[in-house]
């Protein structure tokens, strides 16, 4: 299989507030938007999160009303203190602080309108005991 892009989509009861929050909250581009689907860029060519009306004809049956749950997406920014300090600024609660990983990621996370978690991070160098720990023996 030769992947040329991804897509990532998940039922959605409500299409336009979801839509609305990756578009003007987050700020990623609508790519799609009818009143059943919408797609956002995820920040590269080819890259999608999707959102589909729960209980649309598209969706195989016995799938149509599955709830969304354990799902969260990554989203690698420049500054995520500055990201975070936007988006509370903005009124969005986030789900944790802003904290430095020893494996190299400064990150924190917020929830969008179904619940669905978004990790955005901002890469940083990784701590040296911690690489020398977890890197394995030749």
């Amino acid at each position: 299989m030769q992947v040329k892009g991804f897509g990532a989509g998940y039922l959605v009861d409500d299409v336009a507030a979801t839509t609305r929050f990756y578009a003007d909250v987050i700020g990623l581009p609508v790519t799609v938007e009818l009143d059943w689907f919408a797609s956002v860029n995820a920040g590269a060519p080819g890259y999608e999160i999707s959102f589909v009306r729960r209980g649309h004809d598209s969706v195989p049956e016995g799938y149509r009303a599955a709830e969304t749950t354990g799902l969260m997406f990554g989203l690698v920014v420049e500054d995520a203190t500055g990201e975070a300090k936007r988006l509370a600024e903005a009124g969005v609660e986030l789900v944790t602080p802003v904290v430095d990983e020893p494996w190299g990621q400064r990150h924190f996370y917020v929830a969008d309108p179904n619940g669905v978690l978004l990790d955005v991070i901002e890469m940083i160098p990784a701590d040296p005991e911690w690489v020398a720990a977890n890197t394995p023996a030749p």
